[in-house]
């Protein structure tokens, strides 16, 4: 443990930082888990799966804008997502 003042105050507000980061990171995986759970093709049903993306948008957004996570990781993300998205939407279209 460091013994100059500065230092120790350093460590707790390390700490309280790093506790806030794990829980946005972990709101975006789990925002990312219900839009995949939405995208599984053996749940046909699709009727939210727009409504649960914009959640998902909105989560990673403001994790990039925080800088917890990287803007250009959470383009990649939302870009994947959008292509499978749109790719069942034609799909449905098509039938």
């Amino acid at each position: 443990m460091a013994n100059i003042k500065s230092a120790k105050k350093r460590a707790k507000t390390n700490a309280k930082r790093r506790l806030a980061n794990r829980q946005v990171k972990s709101s975006v995986r789990t925002a990312l888990k219900k839009v995949l759970a939405a995208l599984d093709p053996a749940n046909p049903n699709h009727s939210n799966l727009l409504e649960i993306y914009r959640q998902f948008v909105k989560t990673i957004d403001t994790a990039a804008r925080k800088g917890i996570i990287n803007k250009h990781t959470a383009a990649r993300k939302k870009s994947r997502l959008a292509l499978k998205i749109n790719k069942i939407k034609l799909q449905s279209q098509s039938a």
